[in-house]
């Protein structure tokens, strides 16, 4: 709320003064007034404490002034404050503030300013720490960023001058709390006409496979729509740095990592969760983004009896998918044979996804299988590729096709 809808909510008054004849303070003078005394007090900002508060301060307001100054404290207190609207949009998926007056949001066709405004650069901050706090995570000059999960599934990410130049900037993903069907994939444009038959022989096969793409390009969207298609008696172990993936599955077993605490102890990673995966009985091992040393687990997990594994990848392109493993697999001291031997025969194929740059859609724009050459080293074959039509199939095509049928996947 501005402090112009502030004072045309007053009730019963045509000007800036109070009902005591008082020229009214600025609204995010007044909010941090009441805000404090609400704080000492340890209350909630009820109808009847506001209007407590703002007497204490020589204001006499009516009852509408009373109950607008209430829901701006809890838009303050409570929730994402300016950004909730935003955040409850069906078709929002990003939200981005760049400073006081340069709120972004991503409704899939990139980005576009919103119309929201912070008073100063410190509401932008309590919002931050608040929200931090929120997610159990510490936001202050000592660590000046925060990477977290908020407790309604918002990805969260924030960071403070002065590592940031000027305002403290946040950045909010969107987690669908219903998982896409493949219907509503082709209906948004992300998958081609006769893309949903593909997509469900590749998991009726159990073939396992990576979904990857540039940031924002949807692979998580996508890998939770396929997650929806496995069988009902199969258990879905999924391994998350960040819990996103929400499928619409009735037997889905989420993990996710945590960092260390203020004294440098109890950190979780990926790597570790991977290894606890394990021994849960997964029928699917899910690993929400290979971005690291888990890799090694990931890959020998999958060569060891765990068919229809799956995962995200960071990738520009399908074909850079086996030299990023290489360097994921270094970070761990794995040989560059050994990862390409365990890659062929973990991985069958990749999924890639792309954003135009002109319209902002996601869409799955070619799919890769893994072909070990000569040399040992694993290489991408395209299978098929975006059409407008439907996929139009490529030299890998016939073998995909094997694949599916002799998994169980049907023909393709």
């Amino acid at each position: 709320m501005t402090g112009a809808e502030f004072r045309a909510t007053v009730a019963g008054l045509g000007d800036d003064r109070s009902a005591s004849g008082e020229e009214l303070p600025e609204l995010p003078a007044l909010l941090e007034t009441v805000r404090l005394r609400l704080v000492e007090e340890g209350a909630e900002p009820t109808p009847g404490r506001v209007a407590a508060a703002l007497r204490a301060q020589g204001l006499l307001l009516g009852d509408r002034a009373v109950l607008s100054v209430v829901r701006a404290l809890r838009s303050e207190l409570v929730g994402a404050g300016p950004l909730q609207p935003l955040l409850a949009a069906p078709d929002v998926t990003d939200v981005l503030v760049n400073g006081p007056e340069e709120v972004w949001v991503d409704r899939g066709a990139g980005l576009e300013r919103a119309d929201v405004r912070f008073p100063d650069e410190a509401s932008v901050r309590r919002l931050a720490q608040r929200l931090a706090a929120s997610a159990g995570r510490r936001l202050d000059d000592a660590r000046p960023w925060v990477d977290a999960r908020l407790p309604d599934g918002t990805r969260m990410h924030a960071v403070l001058p002065p590592v940031v130049v000027g305002s403290p900037c946040l950045s909010l993903r969107v987690v669908r709390h219903r998982a896409f069907t493949l219907p509503e994939l082709r209906r948004a444009g992300t998958l081609p006409p006769g893309g949903e038959r593909v997509l469900r022989a590749v998991l009726a096969a159990r073939l396992s496979f990576l979904v990857t793409g540039g940031t924002g390009s949807g692979k998580s969207t996508l890998l939770a729509s396929l997650l929806g298609l496995v069988g009902p008696r199969e258990r879905v172990v999924l391994v998350e740095d960040s819990a996103e993936l929400r499928p619409s599955h009735p037997h889905v077993v989420r993990l996710e990592t945590r960092p260390a605490n203020q004294e440098g102890a109890g950190r979780v990673t990926l790597r570790d969760l991977v290894r606890q995966a394990l021994r849960m009985r997964p029928d699917r091992l899910v690993v929400g983004e290979v971005r690291g040393a888990e890799v090694t687990e990931l890959l020998a997990a999958l060569n060891t009896g765990h068919e229809g594994g799956c995962g995200t990848l960071h990738a520009n392109a399908a074909g850079d998918v086996p030299a990023r493993l290489e360097a994921l697999g270094g970070t761990a001291g794995l040989p560059r044979a050994a990862l390409h031997s365990q890659l062929a025969a973990a991985l069958a194929l990749v999924l890639h996804l792309v954003r135009d740059r002109e319209s902002g859609r996601r869409r799955l724009a070619e799919i890769q299988l893994l072909e070990q050459g000569p040399r040992g080293l694993v290489r991408t074959v395209p299978a098929a590729r975006w059409g407008r039509d439907g996929f139009v199939r490529e030299d890998g095509w016939t073998r995909l096709a094997r694949l599916c049928a002799r998994g169980g996947g049907g023909a393709l």
